[in-house]
Parts: C-alpha cells; structure tokens; sequence
C-alpha cells in the first residue's frame, strides 16, 4: 500500500500536478486511496528521504520548492568536474565498459517511453558513472557520484515535464557513448560540460515563479 501511495505521489510532484508549497493532507489522500493514514505517513517519509516534501508538525508534509541557489552549486560543480572525469576516462574505456553503457542507455530510453520516473533517474546516474569510472581519480568519482545523487531529483523534474529535455537528453547521452567510442576524448569532455549546463539552464528557468497575468481594471 505504501508502495503504491509513493509511486503516485511522486509522480504528480515531479509531473507538477501538484504545485511546490502545496500541503499534502494525511487525511484526504488516505480517503482518496481507500487505505489508512499509517500508510500514508510512511509515503511522506519517504518522498521527504528523496527531498520532495518537507514534514511540518501541523501541515503534514509540503512540496519542496525546486532551489534556484542549490541548482546553480550543485550544477557548477558538476560542470567543473564530468568534463575532467570522461575526458580522462576515453582512452582508459573497455569493449565491457561500452557494453554496458550500451545496455543502460537502452534501458534508459525505454524507461523514459514508458514515463518510469524511479527508473529513469537512476539510470541516469548509472549511466554517467559507467563512462567515468575507468579515469582513476577515485575521490573525484565519488564527488560525482554524490553530485548525481544530489541532482537526481532535479534531473527527473526537468525529464518528467519537458519532452524537449527527453529528446535532447536521449540524443546527447548516444553522441557522449559515440565519442567516447571514437576515443575523441576533447569532444566528449565538451558535450559533457553542454549536457550539464543545458540541464542547469532548464531547472533554473522551472524554478522562477510562473509570472502572474495582469488584472483587468474596471471600466471608470
């Protein structure tokens, strides 16, 4: 039950039907999903473990508002350090580390046909890390690693409402794979820093308050 509850929640955060700041009532949604409010608490729980609600004592749990300052840091970072990783990582890759970049991609793909925001966002990560990993600075990786799972939450925000941001991430990620096949190492190392950044640019415009339309003044 649980399960079911976080599934659908989640997906009406991330898809926008529910707006940020809007209070999620224990009450309401157990009614709506025929189960108890126990259930329920444990969904906020864990959507407020995915950063997607904050719990308040006396509204239940609240739509976290998408950070314009955290998107900005945390995509900085980013773009200071995949381009150095993948580009160090080129000449180092393998037949089995294409391979598997391959299968994920494929996966990554189907999952976004099919709208599965969980699966999505992980393969992404995945994704990433398959073609980071072989460049031998491991506490850089980690730093990605934890970048990526820092940004997981914006990333399916951005692919959940924008079939653009789909299309171009599913075209850049088989471009990355091609380069790095190509041992073009400067080529992927440049793509790299243009995915993050276009990524960046979309969050921060889904962060700005959606700009109110003027009231008509009455006739004097």
């Amino acid at each position: 039950m649980t399960g079911a509850a976080v599934t659908e929640l989640r997906r009406r955060i991330l898809s926008g039907a529910v707006a940020a700041g809007e209070a999620l009532r224990q009450d309401a949604l157990a009614r709506e999903f025929g189960i108890s409010r126990i259930p329920i608490r444990e969904a906020f729980r864990q959507l407020a473990a995915e950063g997607l609600v904050t719990l308040h004592p006396h509204r239940g749990a609240v739509v976290t508002s998408l950070s314009a300052e955290d998107i900005a840091e945390l995509f900085d970072l980013r773009a200071m350090l995949e381009p150095d990783l993948v580009r160090r990582a080129v000449p180092l890759l393998k037949e089995a580390d294409f391979a598997r970049a391959e299968a994920t991609l494929a996966a990554y793909e189907t999952a976004i046909r099919h709208h599965d925001i969980d699966a999505y966002g992980e393969l992404n990560t995945e994704y990433h890390l398959s073609l980071y990993w072989a460049a031998r600075r491991p506490q850089t990786f980690e730093l990605v690693r934890m970048l990526l799972a820092n940004t997981d939450r914006y990333t399916r925000v951005q692919l959940a409402r924008s079939d653009e941001a789909t299309s171009r991430a599913i075209r850049e990620h088989a471009a990355l794979l091609e380069h790095c096949r190509q041992r073009d190492a400067e080529a992927a190392a440049q793509l790299t820093l243009q995915h993050v950044l276009a990524v960046r640019q979309d969050l921060l415009r889904m962060s700005q308050p959606a700009p109110t339309e003027p009231q008509e003044q009455p006739a004097a």
